[in-house]
């Protein structure tokens, strides 16, 4: 069987090293950058819709808002309608620095794709999409407690 999913984990670690050495002068790393792209893209989004979205538990996603809050990357606001409620915009400077970040996201699909027509680059992008899909099937199972049977 093809070994598709090894060969996706090393192009994510990668991808991910280069960000983490290239965002460390933006004080972004171990993946914030990931939070605080979606927090642009959504705000007033929940911390638990947050990590939903990304895949990580809550404690994790807790930590990497914890960070881009205390480094004026995004605010916590508490909901108007429930108090118990806090959702999370973006600051002026997360606005900035997720601007950087779409640039780079930009030029490494670029440089991933390169070689690729656009139909191939469409169904490169539908087939993994249905690869996600599957496993997040099993992802939720799993977030709930359950064992998956292999």
């Amino acid at each position: 069987m093809t070994e598709i999913l090894r060969e996706i984990g090393m192009i994510a670690r990668a991808l991910d090293s280069i960000s983490n050495i290239e965002f460390k002068e933006y004080d972004l790393t171990k993946g914030q950058y990931l939070y605080l792209v979606r927090i642009v893209e959504n705000p007033g989004i929940i911390q638990e819709k947050l990590a939903e979205m990304i895949k990580v538990d809550r404690t994790t996603a807790a930590r990497a808002i914890k960070n881009l809050e205390a480094n004026g990357f995004i605010e916590k606001k508490e909901d108007p309608h429930n108090k118990k409620i806090r959702k999370i915009y973006p600051t002026e400077k997360g606005e900035q620095v997720s601007l950087i970040i779409k640039r780079e996201n930009d030029y490494s699909n670029s440089v991933a794709l390169a070689g690729f027509s656009d139909t191939e680059a469409e169904t490169i992008h539908q087939l993994l999409q249905r690869v996600r899909k599957n496993i997040e099937k099993d992802w939720e199972f799993v977030k709930k407690g359950n064992r998956r049977n292999y």
